[in-house]
């Protein structure tokens, strides 16, 4: 048996998919109430519960093979936020001490934690790898701060015998994104036709389906305490929009905004919206250093992710497959996903 936390999440229902294609039993933790529609369909043990409560933590272990943590509450503010600590480090280490619990059933000798590259300490410059240690007090956010603190926890574990490795993947995009991930949020943003604004920066992207194909490997060839980055290709931030104004069809046109005008929108718009997009945190990742190498997942997890652009184009097609406004794809975005 496979529980996987966080199954409803982009990462999450993939990872479900992936497992389920292989033959595995899965289990996941769901709040009482209907099945989510991530998950509608597929052939999943669901153990109604709170992730926040340790009870249903040590309910959803029984007779587990694997865990798969990947659970967590993403903020782009760089304010103060009590969730990211609350769901992201106490669950952890809750679902940590559950699985230690001499009385357990817990069989399986693996704990994967989905952990994120925005929890590692970059570096101003050279190349970012495994080698960076997880520094909650260097973070630029909540949502970093305490995925750092939760990732040294599940190291702390490895070395006390648990047998945890951890996984970072970069930034996510890809097919199956029903809760609307962060990269999801920019895809919808720049799809329908219209003047779009794009700022100076770039990130690593990689699919969604090679991050839950990243993680089943590190659950059956990962070593216990040992990291390993799920990362793919480089884009700046024009890259990408240019990439989904090809997919999506339709005109589009770009009006770049420099570095002020952008800080300024970072600064004004939480004030006008809930959830904004540009924010101080998010500014602050796309100029941040984004060379990131995944060859140690190459070497020893087999890791091959596809192209990045393939994942927005396929973004780009899942989205119109949602709304019903599928559109042939240009032949020059099929042959460079290909």
């Amino acid at each position: 048996m496979q529980l996987v936390t966080g199954a409803t999440g982009h990462i999450g229902n993939v990872l479900v998919r992936q497992l389920l294609a292989q033959g595995k039993k899965v289990r996941t933790l769901v709040r009482p109430s209907k099945t989510p529609l991530a998950l509608q369909d597929l052939e999943v043990e669901i153990v109604p519960g709170d992730i926040l409560d340790p009870d249903s933590l040590v309910r959803a272990l029984d007779r587990v093979d694997v865990v798969y943590h990947l659970a967590a509450r993403i903020s782009l503010d760089p304010g103060p936020d009590p969730e990211p600590e609350r769901v992201n480090l106490a669950v952890t280490r809750n679902l940590l001490a559950a699985a230690r619990r001499p009385s357990a059933t817990f069989r399986g000798p693996r704990f994967v934690y989905a952990s994120t590259i925005y929890a590692m300490r970059p570096p101003e410059e050279g190349l970012v790898d495994e080698s960076l240690p997880f520094d909650p007090e260097h973070a630029r956010g909540v949502y970093d701060r305490s995925k750092a603190a939760a990732s040294l926890e599940v190291q702390q574990a490895a070395a006390d015998g648990l047998d945890a490795l951890l996984v970072c993947p970069t930034a996510v995009a890809g097919p199956y994104d029903f809760q609307r991930s962060e990269a999801g949020r920019g895809i919808l943003y720049h799809l329908p036709p219209g003047v779009k604004f794009t700022v100076d920066g770039a990130y690593d992207f990689v699919d969604v389906r090679d991050v839950a194909n990243g993680l089943i490997a590190a659950a059956e060839r990962g070593l216990r305490g040992e990291t390993y980055i799920l990362g793919g290709d480089r884009l700046t931030v024009r890259e990408v929009a240019e990439a989904i104004w090809e997919a999506a069809g339709g005109w589009h046109v770009g009006v770049h905004l420099p570095d002020w005008v952008a800080d300024l929108a970072a600064s004004v718009l939480p004030f006008f919206t809930d959830d904004p997009l540009v924010t101080p945190y998010s500014l602050a990742a796309i100029r941040s250093n984004s060379h990131i190498s995944h060859s140690k997942a190459s070497r020893e997890l087999g890791f091959r992710p596809r192209p990045a652009r393939q994942a927005i184009v396929d973004a780009v097609r899942w989205w119109q497959e949602q709304r019903g406004e599928l559109l042939p794809v240009p032949e020059t975005i099929a042959k460079a996903a290909a």
